[in-house]
Protein backbone atom coordinates (compact mmCIF):
# COMPACT_ATOMS: atom_id res chain seq x y z
CA UNK A 1 0.00 0.00 0.00
CA UNK A 2 3.05 2.51 0.76
CA UNK A 3 4.51 1.35 -2.31
CA UNK A 4 1.39 2.42 -4.04
CA UNK A 5 1.04 5.70 -2.54
CA UNK A 6 4.39 6.62 -3.37
CA UNK A 7 3.51 5.50 -7.32
CA UNK A 8 0.96 7.50 -7.16
CA UNK A 9 2.58 10.69 -6.20
CA UNK A 10 5.26 10.08 -8.49
CA UNK A 11 3.00 9.61 -11.37
CA UNK A 12 0.73 12.76 -9.92
CA UNK A 13 4.23 14.60 -10.47
CA UNK A 14 4.94 13.18 -14.26
CA UNK A 15 1.41 14.89 -15.08
CA UNK A 16 1.98 18.11 -14.10
CA UNK A 17 5.24 17.54 -15.72
CA UNK A 18 3.94 16.87 -19.27
CA UNK A 19 1.04 19.56 -19.31
CA UNK A 20 4.49 21.90 -19.68
CA UNK A 21 5.01 23.11 -22.68
CA UNK A 22 8.56 23.26 -22.02
CA UNK A 23 8.84 19.87 -21.18
CA UNK A 24 8.30 19.04 -24.77
CA UNK A 25 10.06 22.20 -26.34
CA UNK A 26 13.16 20.87 -24.71
CA UNK A 27 12.84 17.15 -26.01
CA UNK A 28 12.12 18.94 -29.97
CA UNK A 29 15.21 21.10 -29.11
CA UNK A 30 17.20 18.04 -28.28
CA UNK A 31 16.27 15.86 -31.66
CA UNK A 32 16.66 19.11 -33.96
CA UNK A 33 20.04 19.36 -32.18
CA UNK A 34 21.24 16.06 -33.31
CA UNK A 35 19.43 16.09 -37.00
CA UNK A 36 21.43 19.90 -37.27
CA UNK A 37 24.73 17.80 -36.19
CA UNK A 38 23.89 15.19 -38.80
CA UNK A 39 23.25 17.54 -40.97
CA UNK A 40 26.36 19.79 -40.50
CA UNK A 41 28.79 16.56 -40.16
CA UNK A 42 27.34 15.05 -43.64
CA UNK A 43 28.25 18.59 -45.47
CA UNK A 44 31.77 18.58 -44.33
CA UNK A 45 33.43 16.10 -43.76
CA UNK A 46 34.41 13.32 -46.21
CA UNK A 47 34.54 9.87 -46.56
CA UNK A 48 38.17 10.06 -48.06
CA UNK A 49 39.72 9.17 -44.88
CA UNK A 50 37.74 6.36 -44.22
CA UNK A 51 39.41 4.16 -47.41
CA UNK A 52 42.96 5.22 -46.13
CA UNK A 53 42.70 4.79 -42.88
CA UNK A 54 45.66 2.81 -42.98
CA UNK A 55 48.00 5.26 -44.47
CA UNK A 56 46.79 8.02 -41.83
CA UNK A 57 46.79 5.68 -38.63
CA UNK A 58 50.56 4.79 -39.78
CA UNK A 59 51.28 8.96 -40.11
CA UNK A 60 49.80 9.43 -36.68
CA UNK A 61 51.65 6.97 -34.94
CA UNK A 62 54.97 8.52 -37.02
CA UNK A 63 54.02 11.82 -35.12
CA UNK A 64 53.17 11.18 -32.30
CA UNK A 65 55.84 8.66 -31.74
CA UNK A 66 57.83 12.08 -32.59
CA UNK A 67 56.11 13.71 -29.73
CA UNK A 68 56.57 11.37 -27.05
CA UNK A 69 60.39 11.21 -28.07
CA UNK A 70 60.45 15.00 -27.13
CA UNK A 71 58.06 14.39 -24.28
CA UNK A 72 55.69 17.43 -25.76
CA UNK A 73 52.19 18.46 -24.24
CA UNK A 74 52.80 16.57 -20.68
CA UNK A 75 50.32 13.73 -22.64
CA UNK A 76 53.20 11.33 -23.17
CA UNK A 77 51.10 8.28 -21.66
CA UNK A 78 47.66 8.96 -23.50
CA UNK A 79 49.96 9.61 -26.46
CA UNK A 80 51.33 6.10 -25.94
CA UNK A 81 48.13 4.47 -25.35
CA UNK A 82 46.96 5.73 -28.87
CA UNK A 83 50.03 4.63 -30.66
CA UNK A 84 49.46 1.43 -29.00
CA UNK A 85 45.42 1.11 -29.82
CA UNK A 86 46.54 2.23 -33.32
CA UNK A 87 49.13 -0.68 -33.63
CA UNK A 88 46.58 -3.00 -32.68
CA UNK A 89 43.71 -1.72 -35.59
CA UNK A 90 46.87 -1.92 -37.64
CA UNK A 91 47.66 -5.77 -37.05
CA UNK A 92 43.85 -7.06 -36.71
CA UNK A 93 42.21 -4.44 -39.55
CA UNK A 94 40.00 -2.71 -37.64
CA UNK A 95 39.53 0.69 -39.11
CA UNK A 96 39.11 3.65 -36.90
CA UNK A 97 35.41 5.27 -35.63
CA UNK A 98 35.46 7.96 -37.79
CA UNK A 99 32.45 11.26 -36.97
CA UNK A 100 30.82 10.55 -40.35
CA UNK A 101 29.88 6.43 -39.29
CA UNK A 102 27.40 5.18 -37.00
CA UNK A 103 28.74 4.90 -33.82
CA UNK A 104 30.85 7.76 -34.24
CA UNK A 105 28.25 10.34 -34.41
CA UNK A 106 26.95 8.67 -31.55
CA UNK A 107 29.66 8.76 -29.38
CA UNK A 108 30.39 12.59 -30.66
CA UNK A 109 26.70 13.47 -30.07
CA UNK A 110 27.21 12.42 -26.32
CA UNK A 111 28.10 15.98 -25.61
CA UNK A 112 24.81 17.13 -25.60
CA UNK A 113 24.34 15.63 -22.21
CA UNK A 114 25.81 18.80 -20.86
CA UNK A 115 22.66 20.59 -22.86
CA UNK A 116 20.41 17.60 -21.09
CA UNK A 117 22.45 18.35 -17.69
CA UNK A 118 21.34 22.23 -18.34
CA UNK A 119 17.61 21.38 -19.15
CA UNK A 120 17.58 19.05 -15.44
CA UNK A 121 19.04 22.17 -13.56
CA UNK A 122 15.99 24.11 -15.16
CA UNK A 123 13.51 21.27 -14.15
CA UNK A 124 14.84 20.26 -10.62
CA UNK A 125 15.46 24.03 -9.77
CA UNK A 126 11.77 24.91 -10.39
CA UNK A 127 10.47 21.52 -8.86
CA UNK A 128 9.70 22.18 -5.42
CA UNK A 129 10.36 26.17 -6.05
CA UNK A 130 7.10 26.92 -8.47
CA UNK A 131 4.77 24.99 -5.86
CA UNK A 132 5.46 28.13 -3.79
CA UNK A 133 5.27 30.47 -6.01
CA UNK A 134 2.26 29.40 -7.52
CA UNK A 135 0.65 28.92 -4.12
CA UNK A 136 -0.57 24.92 -4.81
CA UNK A 137 2.57 23.72 -2.29
CA UNK A 138 -0.45 24.41 0.27
CA UNK A 139 -2.99 21.59 -1.59
CA UNK A 140 -0.02 19.79 -1.92
CA UNK A 141 0.73 19.14 1.56
CA UNK A 142 -3.10 18.65 2.38
CA UNK A 143 -2.79 14.66 0.80
CA UNK A 144 -2.21 12.56 3.54
CA UNK A 145 1.20 11.85 2.81
CA UNK A 146 4.46 12.99 4.25
CA UNK A 147 6.49 15.76 3.03
CA UNK A 148 9.48 13.49 2.87
CA UNK A 149 7.55 11.02 0.30
CA UNK A 150 6.32 13.95 -1.53
CA UNK A 151 9.60 15.59 -2.27
CA UNK A 152 10.96 11.94 -2.79
CA UNK A 153 8.36 11.93 -5.97
CA UNK A 154 9.74 14.85 -6.90
CA UNK A 155 12.99 14.11 -7.05
CA UNK A 156 12.13 10.46 -8.19
CA UNK A 157 10.37 12.55 -11.14
CA UNK A 158 13.67 14.82 -11.67
CA UNK A 159 15.91 11.39 -12.21
CA UNK A 160 13.52 10.04 -14.57
CA UNK A 161 13.07 12.96 -16.65
CA UNK A 162 16.82 12.89 -16.90
CA UNK A 163 16.72 9.29 -17.71
CA UNK A 164 14.00 10.12 -20.61
CA UNK A 165 16.25 12.57 -22.54
CA UNK A 166 19.21 10.32 -22.28
CA UNK A 167 17.38 7.13 -23.89
CA UNK A 168 15.54 9.90 -26.02
CA UNK A 169 19.28 11.32 -26.86
CA UNK A 170 20.51 7.73 -27.46
CA UNK A 171 17.65 6.48 -29.81
CA UNK A 172 17.89 9.61 -31.76
CA UNK A 173 21.32 9.70 -32.61
CA UNK A 174 21.02 6.41 -33.49
CA UNK A 175 18.74 5.89 -36.19
CA UNK A 176 19.64 9.54 -37.12
CA UNK A 177 23.25 8.35 -37.81
CA UNK A 178 22.51 5.06 -39.14
CA UNK A 179 19.80 7.41 -41.73
CA UNK A 180 22.81 9.53 -42.51
CA UNK A 181 26.25 7.41 -42.63
CA UNK A 182 24.57 3.82 -42.80
CA UNK A 183 24.03 1.34 -40.16
CA UNK A 184 27.47 -0.55 -41.85
CA UNK A 185 29.43 -1.22 -39.18
CA UNK A 186 27.04 -1.29 -35.92
CA UNK A 187 28.52 -4.76 -35.28
CA UNK A 188 32.29 -2.90 -35.11
CA UNK A 189 33.84 -3.17 -31.53
CA UNK A 190 35.71 -0.29 -29.65
CA UNK A 191 39.57 -0.38 -28.59
CA UNK A 192 40.14 -0.32 -25.26
CA UNK A 193 43.70 0.04 -23.76
CA UNK A 194 43.94 -0.33 -19.89
CA UNK A 195 47.64 -0.23 -18.67
CA UNK A 196 48.88 -1.60 -22.34
CA UNK A 197 45.92 -4.32 -22.38
CA UNK A 198 44.41 -4.10 -25.94
CA UNK A 199 41.01 -5.35 -25.44
CA UNK A 200 37.94 -4.78 -27.55
CA UNK A 201 34.60 -3.86 -25.96
CA UNK A 202 30.95 -3.88 -27.36
CA UNK A 203 30.31 -0.74 -28.88
CA UNK A 204 26.83 0.09 -26.89
CA UNK A 205 28.92 -1.14 -23.33
CA UNK A 206 31.33 1.78 -24.39
CA UNK A 207 28.65 4.36 -25.68
CA UNK A 208 27.01 3.63 -22.04
CA UNK A 209 29.90 4.28 -19.96
CA UNK A 210 30.55 7.37 -22.13
CA UNK A 211 26.94 8.38 -21.08
CA UNK A 212 27.71 6.67 -17.34
CA UNK A 213 30.90 9.24 -16.89
CA UNK A 214 28.67 12.14 -18.11
CA UNK A 215 25.65 11.46 -16.05
CA UNK A 216 27.64 11.70 -12.47
CA UNK A 217 28.25 15.66 -13.48
CA UNK A 218 24.66 16.09 -14.41
CA UNK A 219 23.14 13.75 -11.31
CA UNK A 220 25.25 16.39 -8.97
CA UNK A 221 24.36 19.49 -10.38
CA UNK A 222 20.43 18.63 -10.54
CA UNK A 223 20.79 17.69 -6.66
CA UNK A 224 22.62 20.99 -6.09
CA UNK A 225 19.84 22.78 -7.80
CA UNK A 226 16.74 20.59 -6.46
CA UNK A 227 18.60 21.56 -2.57
CA UNK A 228 18.56 25.05 -3.72
CA UNK A 229 15.20 25.16 -4.74
CA UNK A 230 13.76 23.40 -1.35
CA UNK A 231 15.74 25.28 0.65
CA UNK A 232 15.25 29.01 -0.55
CA UNK A 233 12.22 28.78 -2.78
CA UNK A 234 13.34 30.47 -5.50
CA UNK A 235 13.15 28.91 -9.24
CA UNK A 236 15.83 31.73 -10.69
CA UNK A 237 18.24 31.50 -7.57
CA UNK A 238 18.68 27.07 -7.87
CA UNK A 239 18.75 27.78 -11.44
CA UNK A 240 21.06 30.45 -11.94
CA UNK A 241 23.76 29.39 -9.45
CA UNK A 242 23.66 25.62 -10.77
CA UNK A 243 23.91 27.05 -14.36
CA UNK A 244 27.23 29.08 -13.28
CA UNK A 245 28.45 26.42 -11.16
CA UNK A 246 28.10 24.02 -14.01
CA UNK A 247 30.18 26.19 -16.36
CA UNK A 248 32.59 28.04 -14.49
CA UNK A 249 33.21 24.43 -11.69
CA UNK A 250 36.00 22.90 -14.02
CA UNK A 251 37.82 26.41 -14.36
CA UNK A 252 37.69 27.02 -10.90
CA UNK A 253 39.18 23.57 -10.37
CA UNK A 254 42.11 24.73 -12.95
CA UNK A 255 42.88 28.44 -11.06
CA UNK A 256 42.92 26.57 -7.71
CA UNK A 257 44.76 23.34 -8.63
CA UNK A 258 47.90 24.75 -6.96
CA UNK A 259 46.40 24.03 -3.46
CA UNK A 260 46.37 20.47 -2.07
CA UNK A 261 42.37 21.18 -0.68
CA UNK A 262 41.36 21.87 -4.10
CA UNK A 263 40.38 18.01 -4.06
CA UNK A 264 37.66 18.51 -2.04
CA UNK A 265 36.20 21.00 -4.42
CA UNK A 266 32.42 19.29 -5.91
CA UNK A 267 33.96 20.11 -9.49
CA UNK A 268 37.40 18.38 -9.32
CA UNK A 269 35.92 14.92 -8.89
CA UNK A 270 33.11 14.78 -11.06
CA UNK A 271 34.94 13.98 -14.07
CA UNK A 272 35.35 10.18 -13.35
CA UNK A 273 37.28 9.73 -16.85
CA UNK A 274 40.18 11.67 -15.88
CA UNK A 275 42.07 8.61 -14.28
CA UNK A 276 41.17 6.41 -17.38
CA UNK A 277 42.06 9.64 -19.93
CA UNK A 278 43.70 12.15 -18.61
CA UNK A 279 45.63 13.31 -15.21
CA UNK A 280 43.71 14.44 -12.11
CA UNK A 281 43.64 18.01 -11.17
CA UNK A 282 45.79 17.47 -7.83
CA UNK A 283 48.38 15.17 -7.45
CA UNK A 284 47.44 12.73 -5.43
CA UNK A 285 43.88 12.15 -6.05
CA UNK A 286 42.58 8.28 -6.84
CA UNK A 287 39.14 7.24 -8.26
CA UNK A 288 38.22 5.84 -4.58
CA UNK A 289 38.71 9.44 -3.29
CA UNK A 290 36.37 10.64 -6.18
CA UNK A 291 33.43 8.67 -5.52
CA UNK A 292 33.76 8.91 -1.36
CA UNK A 293 33.94 12.73 -2.08
CA UNK A 294 30.60 12.62 -4.17
CA UNK A 295 28.59 10.40 -2.35
CA UNK A 296 29.74 13.25 0.78
CA UNK A 297 28.16 15.87 -1.10
CA UNK A 298 25.23 14.06 -2.12
CA UNK A 299 24.26 13.02 1.11
CA UNK A 300 25.08 16.16 2.13
CA UNK A 301 22.62 18.11 -0.54
CA UNK A 302 20.08 15.35 -0.14
CA UNK A 303 19.86 15.66 4.10
CA UNK A 304 19.53 19.55 3.20
CA UNK A 305 16.51 19.00 0.95
CA UNK A 306 14.91 16.78 2.98
CA UNK A 307 15.36 18.24 6.27
CA UNK A 308 14.87 21.62 5.30
CA UNK A 309 11.24 20.79 3.31
CA UNK A 310 9.82 18.82 6.44
CA UNK A 311 10.87 20.91 9.18
CA UNK A 312 10.45 24.20 7.95
CA UNK A 313 6.79 25.82 7.57
CA UNK A 314 6.44 25.26 4.22
CA UNK A 315 3.42 26.40 3.98
CA UNK A 316 3.49 29.51 5.17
Amino acid sequence: MKLHKMINLIRNENLKLSRRISTWLMFGVLILLVLAGALIIKANVTSASNKNWRSDLTKSNIYLEKQIKEGRFGQVDSMKREVEINNYRLAHNIPPINLNSLWGFVENLAGLISLIALFAIVMGGGMVANEFSSGTIKLLLIRPSKRWKILLSKYITVLSYILFMLVTLFAASFIIGGLFFSFNGATEPFIKNSGGVITQVNMIAHIASVYGYECVSLIMMVTLAFMISTVFRSSSLAIGIGVFLMFIGTILVRLLSQFDWSKYILFANTNLRQYTDGNPPVKGMTLSFSIIVLIAYFIIFTLISFVGFTKRDVAA
